[in-house]
């Protein structure tokens, strides 16, 4: 009985940001689970790498898809040919991301506006662009990608990235509040708060700082891939449907 509530067959998801990191490693768990998979990014590359990955490792379909998040005419057209290739969608992950690191006061205006419109407006534009057939559908679960960064400052020498963990403590409070707005349609929209975890984006803070991000950690550890599918998996699946508006922090109590 416990499998059957995580069992996601028949269940379409669009994971932003699909082609490499944590955005893939969410496709994977997802589609383990028995869930079609359609990935989108920038890089179509990456995202068709992702999808030969999964399609060679499970009986699902899976698709890749070029996609600017932060462009409305980019958006609206994905899903579009989406829905034309899967028929629905139940499952949106809006895992799109990008950071910049710099002091405050040396930070420039365009690095701190690329990093707002990926992160914030990309996730409210494709949140739109999936809800609106999720309303029709009157079902649907949305996970967004927030950050511990969101939840917390930290010090200039662990994280000087004032406009990423600014985004991400928006995207904290956009996933309550559209959880609040869409409950009626049948539709749960919740975050995960990852603390550090080794990726792309992460490579350069952790080389530099692993051991005080270690040491301040109540774990004393970085993050494993496996914390965060399995907490993805439970907001995709049936065992969450009781759950909206939360913000999960999979950071080993370092937000404590």
């Amino acid at each position: 009985m416990g499998e059957s509530l995580f069992d996601l067959t028949g269940r379409t998801a669009l994971v932003t940001g699909g082609g490499r990191g944590l955005g893939r490693e969410i496709a994977e768990v997802l589609a383990e689970y028995g869930a079609n998979i359609a990935v989108c990014s920038r890089k179509l590359e990456n995202c068709e790498q992702t999808v030969r990955h999964l399609k060679d490792r499970y009986a699902i379909k899976a698709k890749a898809y070029a996609c600017n998040v932060s462009s409305e005419e980019d958006v609206d057209s994905t899903v579009v040919e989406v829905l034309k290739d899967f028929g629905k969608l139940d499952i949106l992950v809006n895992n799109s991301g990008a950071t910049w690191g710099e002091k405050v006061e040396e930070m420039p205006l365009e690095a701190w506006q690329k990093v707002m419109n990926v992160n914030v407006t990309g996730t409210f534009l494709m949140s739109k662009a999936v809800g609106k057939h999720m309303i029709e559908n009157e079902y649907g679960k949305i996970i967004n990608i927030g950050s511990v960064a969101g939840l917390k400052a930290e010090p200039p020498n662990v994280l000087n990235a004032i406009g990423y963990s600014t985004s991400k403590a928006a995207i904290h409070h956009f996933t309550k509040d559209l959880a609040r707005k869409w409950a009626e349609y049948g539709i749960t929209v919740n975050a995960l708060a990852p603390g550090f975890f080794e990726s792309k984006m992460t490579k350069h803070v952790i080389e530099k700082n692993a051991d005080a991000i270690k040491g301040k950690n109540p774990m004393k550890k970085l993050g494993d891939p496996n914390s965060l599918k399995s907490a993805a998996l439970f907001l995709a699946s049936g065992g969450s449907d009781y759950i909206t508006g939360q913000i999960i922090a999979i950071d080993g109590g370092s937000s404590l």
